[in-house]
């Protein structure tokens, strides 16, 4: 035998799980084929308390859109969860304050949703879905292959009917079904994130036409400084939607602004056309 003393046995997980429906969701996104080869990706949300399957869906290609769309599905069907529980492949937050939050993370921040992520190369932390998706393979395998993505959404959608309403689950108490589990108890509610602003501090230089970008929920904005700051270096301090634009040599306030979502281009609130001086020079040219 050769040793590894990196692998803990089974024994010394710590387990868990969620007291009550919606206490805790958990998500994640596994990878099947189609009949002619061609990838694609299966995204899950699953409670936690009831191994309820929330919602399952196929993609090409799972995206920060993607996975907001899905969990905002799920929440107009079951309700908002406290809290939610995925990998670092969801999240934003340990990225150093590099492009803000994502479009998931931003959402549970509005509906008040506590947000847990696992370690990296650590699945047993969202053990329930790891576990689920394996189920979810294994009864894909026993089906004719797919031939398109409208053709593996129908069957995903057959499973979880079968899973949540007709299969019993031996993790669950008397072998109840998830839809039993979930309906037996009241459901949990957000909490409250008002007080949980995103606080970060981004470098930048002005660029030629008097503009710095800036992320915000998954999506770029220009905000207009002006073109006579061309080249300057200036520092981006931005709390949520407030952000301050200074000079980083020396210190002064360049534009102070509260960002429009509905907006690309942020414009800096001067209008268009010559100065005044410069239209008092036109209007009175030298002799």
């Amino acid at each position: 035998m050769t040793p590894e003393p990196r692998k803990r046995p089974k024994s010394s997980w710590i387990r868990f799980a969620a007291e009550l429906p919606n206490q805790l969701w958990q998500s994640d996104f596994t990878h099947w084929h189609l009949a002619g080869g061609a990838e694609t990706e299966i995204l899950s949300w699953l409670d936690d308390h009831s191994r309820y399957a929330l919602r399952v869906t196929a993609h090409q290609r799972v995206t920060g859109p993607i996975v907001r769309d899905a969990f905002r599905a799920a929440v107009a069907a079951h309700g908002a969860p406290a809290g939610t529980l995925t990998d670092m492949v969801f999240t934003t937050r340990f990225s150093g304050g590099k492009g803000g939050r994502n479009h998931l993370e931003h959402e549970l921040r509005r509906l008040g949703v506590d947000q847990k992520n696992g370690k990296p190369n650590h699945p047993q932390t969202q053990g329930k879905v790891e576990r689920f998706q394996q189920t979810v393979k294994k009864w894909l395998a026993a089906q004719p292959p797919a031939a398109s993505l409208a053709g593996l959404q129908a069957q995903l959608d057959a499973f979880t009917a079968y899973y949540n309403h007709q299969r019993p689950r031996r993790a669950l108490p008397h072998r109840c079904t998830p839809a039993t589990a979930c309906n037996a108890r009241p459901k949990a509610t957000p909490g409250d994130r008002a007080a949980d602003t995103h606080d970060r501090v981004r470098t930048d230089i002005i660029g030629t036409t008097g503009t710095v970008t800036l992320r915000h929920a998954g999506r770029l904005y220009h905000i207009g400084v002006g073109r006579t700051h061309a080249g300057t270096r200036v520092l981006l301090l931005v709390r949520d939607l407030d952000i301050r634009i200074i000079d980083a040599a020396t210190g002064e306030l360049l534009r102070q602004l509260t960002l429009d979502p509905a907006r690309n281009y942020q414009p800096a609130g001067r209008s268009p056309g010559p100065t005044t001086r410069t239209r008092r020079k036109r209007s009175n040219p030298q002799p």
